[in-house]
């Protein structure tokens, strides 16, 4: 190990005993009561809509303020398990059980919030209320609004029906139900064309689907099956089909990533967006009313993604479906009490977990600010952060800004460049995030590159 990686390592296993020294041991969290909904509307403080990262940590971050009395700050979200869905590429990749990642949604909510595990039916921010799939309204002072994004798996001609046929060796790690079935077709394959695909438009982190095919490179060139030296002689013949132009939304990581697929003899379809599966048989869309078919043996697939229906149709969303917000203060652009931030916002950055731990500390003093009748002057620079698997072992930690800026943590701190893929960023990756995820950052006390929040 270089004496950067041996820096990195220590910092986090540092970082990890300081933590568990200096800290009291934390009492345990008992069950959060679930509100029944009567015809009457029921008044709140702060509504937040969605129990995912995002809605977890800033309900949390909220209520340690200090400022709300139980029952102030309600959370809606119909959901029976919480997923750390950033865990799913590990699953693919034979990391990870993905029973070990998921958490019953109840369990991580703090008593003192009003839980309304229901789903939302529609906005009325004229009235500052909010109607559950019931009809039964909340009232609210402040609205939160954060219950992700939808992976549409029906946004492909045929992928439902490739996931849920389990003689098909089409895969995806962007579900519960699928993820583990990357890892078991991956293993499976003995020869064959493999293709990866990612779709033109917002997905949830953009290096995820290429990711999970480095794993798979690296499981198979330990196999003897493929040979990144003479890739044409190999069993296996590995494609990635994107929609997007390059390999990643960032230049200075998107080079890299680009050599590493020459080196490795990856084919690249580059502006190619799947559109069907047909058998064994995946049609991509190109160009203007251009198709091309390929056959596979195996295909892991990156569904397309958009806005939920509720928030899509609602006043609260701009023209691609999502919460209209301003990219700095994270308010809605018309309703002055209204928030958003992580995968339902219009944010003009990556959504991803590690993008939520720099919103969410932004919302939550602008709110309180905003609640006090000053002005929300706490500004978000488009931070987030891509972990990004090359292979077993070793993970490029691309960090960055609006723009496609880089910000680079341990560049800063320890003066190394994160676009080189290193066994430190891995073990953050695999052992820390993770970790650090359930025992912090949905409780609110994590800052992401910031540390722990003590306040």
């Amino acid at each position: 190990m270089s004496s950067s990686q041996l820096l990195v390592t220590t910092a986090a296993c540092a970082a990890r005993r300081s933590i568990l020294t200096h800290l009291a041991p934390a009492a345990v969290r008992t069950f959060a009561s679930v509100a029944s909904v009567t015809s009457t509307t029921r008044s709140h403080k702060v509504v937040v809509v969605g129990g995912g990262s995002a809605g977890l940590t800033i309900s949390h971050q909220l209520l340690r303020k200090g400022e709300f009395s139980e029952g102030d700050i309600a959370v809606v979200d119909p959901a029976e398990w919480h997923h750390y869905q950033p865990g799913w590429t590990l699953v693919g990749g034979g990391l990870k059980n993905k029973e070990q990642l998921r958490r019953p949604l109840k369990s991580l909510i703090d008593p003192k919030l009003r839980f309304y595990n229901t789903e939302l039916a529609s906005f009325s921010p004229d009235s500052n209320t909010v109607t559950l799939g019931n009809g039964d309204k909340l009232a609210y002072e402040h609205l939160v609004v954060v219950p992700g994004i939808k992976v549409d798996f029906n946004s492909i001609k045929g992928l439902q029906d490739a996931l849920s046929n389990p003689e098909s060796g089409v895969s995806s790690i962007y579900g519960y139900d699928t993820c583990d079935k990357a890892d078991r077709t991956i293993k499976a394959l003995k020869g064959g064309q493999a293709i990866f695909t990612q779709p033109m438009g917002v997905v949830k982190c953009a290096g995820a689907p290429q990711k999970i095919m480095w794993l798979a490179l690296d499981h198979w060139k330990k196999s003897g099956l493929y040979d990144p030296a003479n890739p044409s002689s190999s069993p296996i013949h590995i494609t990635f089909a994107t929609g997007l132009p390059v390999m990643f939304g960032v230049p200075k990581y998107s080079a890299v990533l680009e050599k590493l697929r020459q080196e490795r003899g990856v084919e690249g379809l580059f502006a190619h967006d799947l559109v069907e599966i047909n058998g064994n048989e995946a049609v991509f869309s190109h160009g203007e009313n251009q198709k091309l078919a390929r056959k596979f043996d195996l295909m892991h697939v990156t569904p397309k993604m958009g806005a939920h229906a509720f928030v899509k149709s609602s006043p609260l969303a701009n023209e691609a479906g999502f919460v209209d917000v301003d990219e700095e203060t994270l308010r809605h652009k018309k309703w002055k009490n209204v928030w958003s931030a992580g995968d339902a916002s219009s944010l003009p950055t990556s959504k991803t977990a590690a993008a939520i731990t720099a919103q969410a500390p932004v919302l939550v003093k602008n709110v309180l600010r905003s609640m006090k009748g000053k002005e929300a002057d706490e500004e978000y620079d488009g931070y987030t952060s891509c972990p990004l698997l090359t292979q077993y072992g070793k993970v490029l930690l691309a960090e960055f800004k609006y723009g496609g800026v880089p910000k680079e943590t341990f560049g800063k701190t320890l003066g190394i460049d994160q676009a080189v893929p290193r066994r430190a960023f891995y073990h953050l990756k695999k052992d820390f995030f993770p970790w650090v995820y359930y025992k912090y950052m949905v409780k609110g006390t994590w800052g992401g590159p910031k540390g722990w929040l003590r306040d």
